[in-house]
C-alpha cells in the first residue's frame, strides 16, 4: 500500500517501514476505521480509507468520511475506483450513516469520476495545512 500511496502523493518522502507499521497498528485499533483494499490477484490495485464518525445531528446518524482514494495507474479505467466507492457507500449504509463525504483534488477528471459514482459537489471545502 505504501507504493500505491506514493502514486497518490509523489512529492512525499517515503515513510520508513517502522513508522508505517506503528501507524497501521494505530489505525487498526481505531473504532469505525476501515481501509478498503482492491486486490487484483495479490496486487493492491486500489484503496480507500474510511472512518465512521458518530454525530449528534441528523437524528444521531453518523457520517462516513473517505480519504486517500487511489487506484494504481496500471489499474485505472477498469472499474476499480468505482467498486471502491460503491463499497464505501455500502459501508456507510451498514453503519447507518446519513452521508458519505470526501474532499477531491481540484481536477476535472477526478470530479467527473466522483460524479459518475453518484456524488455531488454540494459544498466548498476548506483546508489549512499544518507545517
Amino acid at each position: 500500500m505504501l507504493t500505491l500511496y506514493g502514486e497518490l502523493n509523489p512529492d512525499d518522502a517515503p515513510l520508513p517501514q517502522a513508522s508505517a507499521d506503528a501507524i497501521w497498528a494505530a489505525m487498526s485499533r481505531q473504532q469505525g476505521r476501515t481501509v478498503l483494499v482492491a486486490d487484483a490477484g495479490g496486487t493492491v490495485a486500489g484503496t480507500a480509507d474510511c472512518i465512521v464518525l458518530p454525530n449528534l445531528t441528523r437524528g444521531g446518524r453518523a457520517i462516513l468520511f473517505v480519504e486517500n482514494v487511489v487506484v494504481a495507474g496500471s489499474f485505472q479505467r477498469r472499474g476499480v475506483g468505482r467498486r471502491l466507492m460503491e463499497a464505501a457507500v455500502q459501508l456507510g449504509a451498514s453503519a447507518d450513516c446519513y452521508k458519505v463525504q470526501l474532499l477531491a483534488a481540484d481536477d476535472e477528471y477526478v470530479h467527473t469520476f466522483y460524479e459518475a459514482c453518484g456524488f455531488k459537489a454540494l459544498a466548498e471545502g476548506f483546508r489549512r495545512y499544518i507545517p
